[in-house]
């Protein structure tokens, strides 16, 4: 059931749901096959109404109306009114429900469900550090609940997105790792709260897969940039352009040398579709940019991208608060996606550049 809607916010968010229709009907677009390939279909997405659930959501509307898919959407979360708050144009969209529970309790649909899309978890960063219980607890519960319903109501397909956090620290020397490295986090340590839950949540993935039928393939999410991006919590290009937003210097709090890389939203959804309808059960996919750079590098694309915006005004300055050590091993964030690539057919569309640039503009309201 839909909650009532309370009274629109202001800010980039509330904005006519039309800014960003180019994006979504490119989603549509180049994603035909998978969206047809879910004509009748009736959907549980949690997580629904984070920065990856807004893209799904609003691809779906999209979709199902240009393919008449007839298919429907129930968009859990623990507070719906927020984000319809936001998005009011969804609220009265005949094909979306939203339902509203912690996920490690939530009852089953009542009309019942032919594909789940896993996506709610505890937050990585600063929120799970300070809660690693109940971080990993959200994570854990929360994945067998959903693989159990899944199990007793004959579902066969469930997307489970879990994160690089996986893989714990990536060696200097792999500039890209593959979903065949077998590293992992430091299990003793609570930091590690969030990328253990993700791993014991694809092992669940892999016996309910093998052992029950319900083929759950996994989508191992890195990092991403594009219109909602959060731009005050622990994401480095969010801060970066919020910097530049403000016209205050660019501040990188270590010595700029990690490498990290950035997907935009479009191919997100086009490739969270494609592993929920085509990807293996049991089968880790990784999700994200393979072009990695320093954040050194990356803060100065954001500013070429911000004078790209607003040419009248002068370049932002680059802080960097620590001296780089010399012969100090990269820390290093960058996945291969040549899995993606080669079983499921699935480029990187959107170059680095165009996805901070399309930021940019939304949180400018440009």
């Amino acid at each position: 059931m839909t909650p009532p809607v309370p009274p629109a916010m202001t800010g980039p968010d509330s904005r006519d749901e039309n800014s960003l229709a180019g994006e979504f009907e490119r989603i549509v677009a180049l994603a035909e096959r998978d969206w047809r390939s879910l004509a009748g279909a009736r959907i549980l997405l949690t997580g629904g109404t984070g920065f990856f659930g807004t893209w799904i959501v609003e691809a779906f509307v999209r979709a199902n109306r240009a393919y008449r898919l007839g298919a429907r959407l129930h968009v859990l979360s623990r507070n719906p009114a927020v984000f319809l708050r936001k998005f009011p144009h969804l609220a009265t969209d005949p094909a979306l429900e939203f339902p509203s529970g912690d996920i490690r309790a939530i009852p089953w649909p009542s009309g019942g469900c032919t594909h789940v899309l896993h996506a709610a978890t505890a937050t990585s960063g600063p929120v799970a550090t300070s809660d690693p219980e109940e971080t990993y607890s959200v994570i854990t519960e929360g994945t067998h609940h959903v693989l159990r319903l899944c199990r007793e109501h004959g579902v066969k397909r469930c997307l489970l997105v879990t994160s690089g956090a996986v893989y714990g620290r990536q060696p200097s020397e792999v500039t890209n790792v593959p979903e065949s490295f077998r590293g992992g986090p430091d299990q003793t340590s609570p930091a590690a709260a969030y990328g253990e839950g993700k791993r014991a949540a694809e092992l669940l993935a892999g016996i309910y897969s093998h052992q029950y039928g319900v083929e759950t393939p996994i989508a191992r999410c890195f990092a991403f940039v594009g219109p909602h991006l959060p731009l005050d919590v622990h994401f480095a290009v969010g801060n970066f352009i919020r910097d530049v937003l403000d016209g205050r210097p660019v501040s990188i709090k270590g010595d700029g040398t990690p490498h990290r890389s950035y997907l935009h939203p479009s191919d997100l959804v086009i490739w969270l579709l494609a592993i929920l309808v085509r990807g293996q059960g049991g089968r880790a996919y990784n999700v994200g940019s393979e072009d990695g750079r320093s954040i050194r590098e990356m803060a100065e694309a954001v500013v070429r991208a911000g004078t790209e915006l607003r040419p009248d005004r002068p370049a932002c300055d680059i802080v960097v608060a620590g001296s780089p050590q010399q012969g100090a091993p990269i820390d290093r964030y960058v996945p291969s996606c040549e899995r993606a690539r080669s079983e499921l057919e699935l480029p990187e569309i959107i170059p680095l550049h165009e996805a901070i640039l399309s930021t940019l503009r939304f949180h400018a309201g440009a």
